[in-house]
């Protein structure tokens, strides 16, 4: 095999579309564009929730295993343990390299299919599971989740994460062979251009208003209280400002119940999700639990000016007064403050909201499937014992990469 030729690729994950999250949104991404460049992609997942069979125009095949709903997230589903049924599967049709993108029971026993068959296996770390616990009551098992994804990860042959800041807080803590795969950002479906004064009209917002937007689960681990604040603090200098809240969640009857002034439109997706982007004026992004967060981008390639903590893609995107403003992280007076600036000095807010867009150009999906791709396969050369040969081509943010 060479690093041109056509991969057979099993992708292992317990999220993936048309379920709304960051992860199956990037996953649905790589997967397309693998697609287009002629790789075949098995993608084995949990059976979804009212799942009853699969679209017969799909790409791509699917080897779907029993689940069960992950706690607090009952949209989503853990996959039960399918190492035997993955080994009958992979020694039917063998792939050239499997990647597990969650570390759920799934993901384990892919890993251990995959050591059982000699495939070599990768991964990628997409969600702190580990810091979610002690928003829901589990605090006390912070470490023991850790451990786990420390062992999960390091079985395989290199980690992908989305930002060099992750890729040296995780070597810090003992992850082995990890390597930055950053994310894309889809930027003729997010543009300035989407902007709607009829959209506004319909939420009840002159041209010259301001209406701060949130995109995101609204959930616990989401941060939303800093949000509230911000625009509670922003309201009381702007009457006329509006909060829209995009998203679904368990919070979500008792915020709307609890804030009626605010405008809560669910799960918007495609060009109905872009017009909400880029019909607002200024993107509140308090999450601390993030991996990366895909919303940032998003919310820069349709012209908004970005508040955010200085966390995952909003440290490595977002240049202060340029197109948003960065509070150090757990600072909630320190982002409350930073999102009044960006209200109050409309000038100001004109210049980073001209500058998002483009300080997001070279974020498009093509390079990072290029990059996705050639790692995968210098992965498979390295299984093989070729690595000699494409030790020049190497991945440039790599730390410890061996083999497994």
């Amino acid at each position: 095999m060479t690093e041109t030729s056509r991969l057979k690729l099993a992708l292992v994950t317990e999220t993936f579309s048309p379920e709304v999250n960051g992860v199956a949104m990037t996953l649905g991404k790589l997967v397309e564009g693998l697609h287009q460049r002629g790789h075949r992609v098995e993608v084995v997942r949990p059976r979804q929730t009212g799942e009853t069979a699969l679209a017969s125009n799909d790409p791509q095949p699917h080897i779907l295993v029993k689940g069960i709903p992950i706690p607090t997230y009952n949209e989503l589903r853990f996959g039960l343990p399918s190492k035997h049924r993955l080994i009958q599967c992979w020694r039917a049709k063998r792939p050239d390299i499997v990647h597990v993108a969650t570390e759920g029971p799934l993901g384990w026993s892919a890993v251990a299919a995959a050591h059982a068959l000699g495939i070599p296996v990768s991964s990628s770390f997409h969600t702190n599971f580990h810091t979610y616990s002690q928003h829901y009551g589990i605090g006390w098992i912070k470490h023991l989740i850790e451990r786990y994804l420390r062992t999960f990860h390091n079985r395989t042959l290199l980690t992908m994460v989305p930002t060099s800041a992750m890729l040296h807080d995780l070597h810090s803590r003992g992850f082995d062979n990890l390597a930055v795969l950053s994310r894309g950002v889809e930027t003729r479906q997010f543009s300035p251009t989407r902007r709607s004064q009829t959209l506004r009209d319909h939420w009840g917002i002159g041209p010259d208003d301001l209406v701060c937007l949130h995109v995101g689960r609204l959930a616990k681990e989401k941060n939303i209280g800093a949000v509230l604040a911000a625009f509670h603090a922003i309201q009381a200098q702007q009457p006329r400002a509006k909060l829209v809240l995009v998203g679904d969640g368990p919070l979500r009857p008792s915020l709307a119940q609890a804030f009626p002034e605010c405008i809560f439109t669910g799960i918007q997706k495609g060009l109905a999700l872009a017009e909400h982007y880029a019909s607002s004026d200024v993107f509140l992004f308090p999450s601390l639990t993030e991996t990366f967060g895909n919303v940032v981008p998003e919310a820069l390639a349709s012209g908004l000016a970005v508040v955010a903590f200085a966390n995952g893609a909003a440290q490595e995107l977002i240049i202060p007064h340029h197109n948003g403003l960065l509070a150090p992280l757990f600072a909630e007076p320190n982002f409350v403050n930073a999102a009044v600036a960006v209200a109050s000095n409309s000038a100001k807010r004109q210049q980073m909201r001209a500058n998002a867009a483009s300080s997001v150009a070279h974020l498009g999906w093509d390079a990072v499937c290029d990059s996705f791709a050639q790692t995968l396969s210098r992965l498979v050369l390295q299984h093989s014992g070729l690595a000699q040969q494409t030790a020049s081509a190497a991945p440039t943010l790599v730390i410890n990469q061996t083999s497994a």
